[in-house]
């Protein structure tokens, strides 16, 4: 959560002092990252399901929490796919006439809060979800609905 809040906060001041010193660019950028996520929903789409949860998984040794938080953390921060999911999502959301800290502070909180219901929702149902990605039709199918989200709010965004 640490690190999906560094992310949000950073490409949103970056983004809100973008569309504020450099509207046309900010319009331009608007229409790339639109259409980047139009291209990662078509991907996903396209996809084959190959990434089905093999039956027996060999573990090693169990990660300690500070081990787990650093790679969550390094993950968030490093993946360029959220960098470019907040900057385009979080501009329409702001208001260049008012101060820019509130509104973005209330923005992460919404988008924290959102991101620890998700994570609490993949770990109490991880178990029934390793069965079922287990089966290379279900990725496919669960590929196939994030494919069409993306598309959707890469069509959104740009049009927006």
């Amino acid at each position: 959560l640490v690190g999906v809040g560094i992310v949000a906060a950073a490409a949103g001041a970056g983004v809100a002092a973008l569309m504020l010193r450099q509207p046309e660019l900010f319009i331009a950028f608007k229409w790339v990252g639109g259409a980047y996520l139009a291209y990662l929903g078509i991907m996903m789409w396209r996809s084959r399901g190959r990434m089905a949860i093999p039956a027996e998984l060999n573990a090693g040794p169990a990660a300690g929490r500070v081990q787990l938080a650093t790679q969550g953390l390094v993950t968030a921060v490093a993946n360029p796919k959220g960098w470019a999911f907040f900057m385009v999502l979080l501009p329409p959301f702001l208001d260049g006439s008012r101060p820019l800290a509130p509104q973005l502070t209330l923005l992460i909180a919404v988008i924290l809060v959102i991101e620890f219901a998700s994570m609490l929702v993949y770990a109490t149902g991880g178990k029934t979800l390793r069965n079922v990605l287990g089966k290379s039709g279900n990725v496919r199918l669960l590929n196939r609905i994030a494919g069409t989200l993306m598309i959707g709010v890469g069509i959104w965004l740009a049009l927006g």
